[in-house]
């Protein structure tokens, strides 16, 4: 899409389509209550002439389409015209707590007032003329526009931007309407819709977002690809869901393309695109971005908890390639007594490496079962990957395409190849039961040689030509990574009890089948810093838990043959200590002592990770019923604070530990303490907070670390090689005046950092 700095072309595609029509919402025909507790209202859409750059209502050319208005719980409102049923959405998984409230319908003053029975008000539709005082009629006046307001927490007012305009013709946002495309076979419809946005409001969320923190200013399109790395405006994880600092949180529940421009093309409108034949919005209301993510979870799932050992270190590279080649390795980890949990065993364990066909090699593999009754005597478990793509050469590639396990392609064309080099030829239908079935019994041999969790690699792309089976492929594409992941984690949770994955695309309920992790960063610095970026974004989308690729994905500029330096190798460990889960991955070796300059420091970093397991498990619980993720924006704590509306290089891990990574080769940075008092966890030094701690220097073996004053920690006192050693009582720290440092407290981890 071209920018051509015009509503017309950026948000309504005007110049790509050039036969569309453009309908715009007018005023409430009328409403009714419904019966159900929910208000129907009858809005009436006039059809525009576009002259020009400007719209002009095309008179008498009207319809009048019906929207409901319900309230889901208290805090959450449904403004719909879409019939389905919402139970019937994948995307949808609504609570048992939610309390639906009845609406109750009044007019007066010229107004169509919508309150809760209870005298708090949830919505107002104005039915008068705006006030004028003629002086003039050299402009035309402007046309009846849908003036309307929410309350979904009965205080804070979420206007439509229903004048946003500079003459009445001459359109910046439309508050409500639709755009008819002409352009194929029979028209469709893509819905529009904008929010009023004042001049300081901030944006988060909408999946993951590598750049700026504040999304403000900004225009995106919320279509899954493979990203291809982390510093670009691509996304593996888009989410239909943004937070805005004016106290609500909007869910578009679609699984279609959207565009979202937050008070970017027009700087006081917070709009969306969204290329469906029906507009379903949830405007969330509450006290605290905590709060609004809590009534978001309550509609689109809650993530579970996941088992201890998870959160124990991930050892993988791209890849590692036979038993012999692990048990080697992995006996060296134990040898050399770097605490680990996983090996991840990436696409080398097929019988060519990158062609997924579910099986082990004969030759590498022999003996897959004792292999892992091997590895699990060691205290191991084992990660296999995979991808849902199935190509030529594939021995399940004929059983696929005859089962329709592959959707039919159109024409028999062939969609994009990855890394295997195959063309590919479809990816598994998850919208035909019977492949979900098939999938899922693939997946359950492999849990029967002794796998543990199953890398969900891929899903954000699929072949738009493809007759899949449940629904075409334009509401399906960044549907289908939900779908996808849903059946790993069911496989996993039928087999063993409980669920994980490790997946790398998303949509809206995909947090209710963790974990994921932040895709392919370049080993840098900036490729360090966007992942950070984009999983406090993605903490902001509904998510619990998160990881990333420790110390980067790929080498530059050699892709596969840069190997990470040192520092970087060092600095990135700390980063991935203090996050959700931590795993080492990329294109190269990734094990400590290939970095020998800092291999004891990592050694004692991923001590600390085991201290600290408790600690994660503890504040994972938060999750369970809350909107909080274990990797936290600082706003989650302090959202009127300025400073930390706009912080992107620190965060909170649960709610007692304030990490600031060091991102750069001079070990120096700025760190904000937000009010109240902080402990520095490595001295015990006490500080008052409300201020920023200017170019401080850090060595190599430490970072930024404070604790809330007064707050208890728990942690395991003992040197671990596995969680399975972790048989004894956690112990409590107090961070008051007795805490005297990491030297006196962590005796099992301590090293002079």
């Amino acid at each position: 899409m071209k920018q051509n700095n015009d509503f017309n072309f950026d948000m309504l595609d005007l110049d790509q389509f050039p036969g569309s029509e453009v309908w715009i919402a007018g005023q409430v025909d009328a409403a009714e209550e419904s019966g159900d507790g929910k208000i129907a209202l009858d809005i009436c859409f006039v059809r525009m002439e576009r002259k020009g750059g400007f719209h002009f209502p095309e008179t008498p050319v009207t319809e009048s389409l019906r929207f409901t208005l319900e309230c889901l719980d208290q805090g959450i409102l449904r403004f719909t015209n879409c019939e389905k049923q919402m139970e019937d959405s994948p995307m949808i998984k609504l609570s048992e707590t939610l309390n639906r409230e009845k609406l109750v319908l009044s007019r007066e003053k010229g107004s169509y007032i919508i309150t809760d029975g209870k005298g708090g008000k949830k919505a107002e539709f104005n039915l008068k003329p705006h006030d004028i005082r003629f002086w003039s009629d050299q402009i035309p006046a402007p046309f009846p526009r849908l003036t309307g307001r929410f309350y979904p927490d009965g205080k804070k007012e979420i206007p439509f931007s229903s004048w946003d305009q500079f003459i009445p013709g001459k359109l910046e946002s439309i508050p409500l309407g639709y755009i008819k495309r002409n352009s194929g076979e029979s028209p469709t419809r893509e819905w529009l819709f904008s929010f009023y946005a004042s001049q300081n409001e901030a944006f988060y969320g909408t999946g993951e977002r590598f750049h700026s923190f504040n999304l403000r200013g900004q225009t995106v399109n919320l279509e899954n690809t493979d990203a291809l790395g982390v510093n670009n405006r691509r996304a593996y994880k888009n989410i239909p869901f943004y937070l805005s600092s004016a106290g609500y949180g909007l869910f578009i529940h679609s699984s279609a393309h959207i565009r979202l421009s937050l008070a970017d093309i027009s700087t006081r409108a917070a709009q969306g695109l969204v290329e469906d034949d029906t507009l379903d919005l949830f405007i969330i209301g509450g006290e605290s971005p905590e709060r609004i993510l809590h009534g978001y979870r309550k509609i689109s799932g809650f993530p579970g908890l996941l088992p201890k050992w998870s959160f124990g270190t991930w050892m993988s590279r791209m890849t590692y390639f036979s038993d012999q080649e692990i048990t080697d390795i992995f006996t060296r980890m134990r040898d050399e007594e770097y605490p680990c949990d996983m090996i991840h065993i990436d696409t080398g364990w097929f019988a060519k490496d990158w062609v997924c066909e579910w099986t082990f090699s004969d030759e590498r593999f022999p003996d897959p079962a004792d292999f892992m009754k091997r590895m699990r005597e060691m205290g191991y478990r084992v990660s296999l990957w995979q991808t849902p793509n199935i190509g030529k050469g594939n021995r399940l590639l004929e059983e696929a395409k005859e089962k329709k396990y592959l959707a039919p392609v159109s024409g028999g064309a062939e969609t994009a190849s990855d890394f295997s080099g195959q063309d590919m030829d479809g990816q598994i239908d998850f919208t035909n039961p019977d492949a979900v079935d098939w999938y899922k019994g693939m997946l359950k041999k492999l849990f029967d040689f002794g796998a543990s969790v199953i890398k969900t690699d891929f899903g954000e792309d699929i072949s738009p030509d493809a007759d899949y089976h449940g629904l075409p492929a334009r509401l399906l594409h960044n549907l289908y990574a939900l779908l996808y992941q849903k059946a790993a984690f069911e496989a996993t949770e039928e087999y063993y009890g409980e669920g994980i994955i490790w997946a790398r695309s998303a949509w809206a309920g995909s947090q209710r089948y963790p974990l994921h992790w932040g895709g392919d960063a370049a080993a840098t610095f900036d490729g360090m810093a966007a992942s950070l970026t984009g999983g406090l974004q993605l903490g902001l989308s509904g998510f619990s838990y998160w990881s990333h690729d420790v110390p980067g994905f790929h080498g530059v500029p050699d892709f596969m043959n840069s190997m990470p330096d040192e520092e970087l190798y060092i600095r990135w460990t700390q980063f991935g200590v203090l996050s959700s889960h931590l795993r080492y991955h990329g294109t190269c070796a990734r094990e400590p002592w290939d970095y020998p300059g800092v291999s004891g420091l990592v050694k004692q970093w991923l001590r600390l990770r085991y201290a600290l397991i408790p600690y994660l498990l503890q504040q994972s619980l938060e999750g369970l019923n809350s909107g909080f993720p274990l990797l936290r924006a600082m706003l989650f704590h302090y959202p009127e604070d300025p400073a930390c509306r706009e912080i992107r290089d620190q965060y909170f891990l649960g709610s007692h530990l304030l990490v600031a990574p060091v991102m750069n080769r001079e070990s120096v940075r700025n760190v904000y303490l937000p009010s109240g008092q902080w402990t520095d966890f490595w001295t015990g030094e006490v500080l008052d907070g409300s201020r920023w701690l200017t170019e401080q220097s850090y060595p190599l073996g430490r970072i930024p670390l404070y604790v809330k004053f007064n707050e208890a920690i728990p942690f395991y006192p003992e040197a671990v090689s596995c969680t399975d050693e972790m048989t004894g009582e956690a112990r409590t720290i107090i961070f008051d005046e007795g805490y005297t440092g990491y030297r006196n407290t962590f005796l099992g981890t301590y090293i002079d950092l």
